[in-house]
Parts: structure tokens; sequence; C-alpha cells
């Protein structure tokens, strides 16, 4: 059974960063795409970014620059950094393997 753990969100002031992880069981993370989203209040969820098994990313519009994803594949886990951090990037962010979701960690910004 996949599971998909996320944590290290919480509240920071504008232009602060946040390291965001999702730990992964049940799967080996290098062999499969993987990615992070994030919903705000109100809104649907969008992309953040995401990682294919070669280890090419793509990210959304509003986080180019300023947010990258990777992964250890010794821990099994793929990361978020989140850099130059702005009010509008509060938000619930999710990592996704597949079909599979896990619980979200919040993300607040500060102004």
């Amino acid at each position: 059974q996949v599971q998909l753990v996320e944590s290290g969100g919480g509240l920071v002031q504008a232009g602060g960063s946040l390291r965001l992880s999702c730990g992964v069981s049940g799967i080996i993370v290098r062999f499969n795409d993987m990615g992070w989203y994030r919903q705000a209040p109100g809104k649907q969820r969008e992309l953040v970014a995401t990682i294919t098994p070669g280890g090419s990313t793509t990210y959304g519009d509003s986080v180019k620059g300023r947010f990258t994803i990777s992964r250890t594949i010794a821990k099994n886990t793929v990361y978020l950094q989140m850099n130059s951090l702005k009010p509008e990037d509060t938000a619930i962010y999710y990592c996704k393997l597949g079909g599979v979701w896990g619980q979200g960690t919040q993300v607040t910004v500060s102004s």
C-alpha cells in the first residue's frame, strides 16, 4: 500500500523560505513521477511542481524561479524548497504519486 506523508509546513513571513518533505512508503520514488500541488481557500487545486524518474522537472508559472522540487533516493523522499515566499503562496500543499495523495501540510505566509 502506497502512503505519502507531508511535513515541513508552517507560518513564515513574506520573503522567507520553507522546505516541505514528502515521505513515501510502499513504492520506490525513483521509478515514479511525483508532484506537489496546492489548494488555497476558495480556489481549485493547482500544480506546483513535478519530477520524473529521469529527474526532469516542471513548475507552475507562479512559482518558477522560487521553488525547487528534488528527491533523495536513499530516504525515498521528495522535497519542495520554497524561497521568496509571498502571501499568495498560502495554501495546503499536497504531494501526489499516481492516484495517491498525501494528507497535506499547511503553509501560511504573512505579509
